[in-house]
């Protein structure tokens, strides 16, 4: 026997995705746009992106030769990775994970950016069926910055 008092069960689903749809729209108003520059033949870059938009990213993609603007950016060699992104003033550099950037954003620590070094198993868009997840460290970097923890992080 339903009550009067009680809404619909439909009803109350269809208020929950709505609910839904809308913290997620609000959640991408937030956050700034990451704009990737990539080679154009590289597919763990364009996973990587994917890893960005389902957190809530936006992000644009530019295919073009990438060094030149790892050089102009300040990326160390020693840090350097497959693609560069930048978002809101900061330097991305490689597979970081989306909730590490968006802790960045956050905090804003005094660093010209995030870096992955290399392409580690098991990072963002590196994920590989059947094999373990590597360790790897997920560095802030840039001129006068103090680099001790909790800022080169672990992961996973």
């Amino acid at each position: 026997m339903r009550s009067d008092a009680m809404p619909p069960r439909r009803a109350v689903l269809a208020g929950i995705t709505a609910g839904l749809a809308f913290g997620r729209a609000a959640l991408a108003e937030r956050l700034p746009t990451v704009a990737v520059t990539k080679d154009p033949s590289c597919g763990c870059c364009e996973r990587w992106v994917t890893h960005l938009r389902e957190a809530g990213f936006a992000a644009t993609v530019v295919e073009a030769p990438v060094n030149p603007l790892k050089i102009r950016l300040g990326v160390p060699r020693d840090l350097a990775s497959c693609h560069t992104a930048q978002v809101d003033g900061y330097v991305v550099e490689g597979h970081v994970p989306a909730g590490v950037i968006k802790r960045m954003l956050a905090e804003k620590p005094k660093g010209t950016g995030l870096a992955v070094p290399g392409m580690p198993v098991g990072s963002p868009g590196m994920e590989v069926e059947g094999m373990e997840p590597e360790t790897y460290d997920v560095v802030l970097f840039g001129p006068c910055l103090d680099a001790r923890p909790p800022w080169r992080l672990r992961q996973p």
